[in-house]
């Protein structure tokens, strides 16, 4: 069996590999892994040295069964990655996300590293800084697909002994800076997004994790102190594009405003704010985060 700090002996697979973030780790991750297998339903450049390509529909068990054949680790990133009707976010990112761990179980897949969001928090308080612990409060349907991602990780850990990291990811962009106010908080750059993900496909021994994918930004929110463990250190700091954001530019939503969320936490919003501050509210937490087996 390969130890999981030796990667270059390590078979790593990347589902969603023709999206953002999949490109980005195939560029910076080129030539790591002894293998590095990157799925797709849409098209991807050709392979290259160490790399194989194949076909991916995540509503298909068989087919995701297919790509994680002698893998050793899966990245699972394919999904719809912003808000959607819920029959998309039911057949894609939920059932989809379901049919990953099972498949990675079936094909005896010893780690999965999961996409999850920051909208699995997005109705936290935006002054309130957050940490691994904190009480999802999804912000949308693709929110709460990325809190089920979350408990089907940790249900898959504790039942069948799966190692699995939930990568609660920040804005991701490209090109690789920020392009709102909002985001020179939660800004990932695409760098630390490699180091990140590439930390936890790498770490020696861990049980389940929650770790926030966010650069090392001045004004940053989210603490990944908890897990300190894992070695991730950002290096990039979003504030190196402050001076791109007007301060005559339009002001946020203000419901958007008042939350980590952003525009998420707006889009048809109807409730009533002041009820959303009961202390019941920001307690309790899944159990287990950031422990070690």
């Amino acid at each position: 069996m390969t130890p999981f700090n030796e990667p270059s002996r390590l078979r790593v697979l990347v589902t969603g590999g023709a999206g953002k973030i999949g490109t980005a780790l195939r560029s910076h991750w080129r030539g790591r892994y002894g293998l590095l297998r990157l799925a797709d339903i849409a098209a991807q450049q050709p392979a290259g040295a160490g790399e194989e390509i194949c076909h991916l529909d995540m509503r298909d068990i068989t087919s995701v069964e297919k790509s994680m054949e002698g893998m050793d680790c899966v990245v699972h990133l394919a999904g719809i990655p912003h808000e959607d009707t819920w029959d998309n976010i039911l057949s894609v990112n939920i059932e989809g996300t379901y049919n990953a761990f099972e498949a990675a179980r079936r094909q005896g897949v010893r780690r999965v590293v999961f996409a999850s969001s920051n909208h699995v928090i997005g109705f936290h308080r935006r002054e309130e800084v957050v940490d691994t612990d904190a009480q999802p409060r999804p912000d949308s349907r693709y929110g709460v697909s990325k809190v089920f991602g979350e408990a089907m990780g940790s249900m898959y850990a504790d039942k069948y002994g799966l190692s699995v990291a939930c990568l609660r990811i920040g804005p991701f962009r490209t090109p690789d800076k920020p392009n709102a106010p909002r985001e020179l908080m939660n800004w990932l750059s695409h760098a630390d997004m490699a180091q990140l993900a590439g930390r936890c496909v790498e770490h020696p021994k861990y049980h389940f994790v929650v770790l926030y994918g966010v650069s090392n930004n001045t004004r940053n929110r989210w603490d990944n102190s908890k897990v300190g463990f894992i070695g991730y250190r950002p290096t990039d700091d979003a504030e190196t594009f402050a001076g791109e954001f007007s301060t005559n530019a339009k002001p946020e939503d203000p419901i958007a405003i008042q939350f980590h969320g952003g525009i998420y936490c707006s889009r048809e919003f109807v409730g009533d704010t002041t009820r959303m501050d009961d202390s019941n509210n920001s307690a309790g937490a899944y159990s287990g985060k950031g422990k070690t087996t």
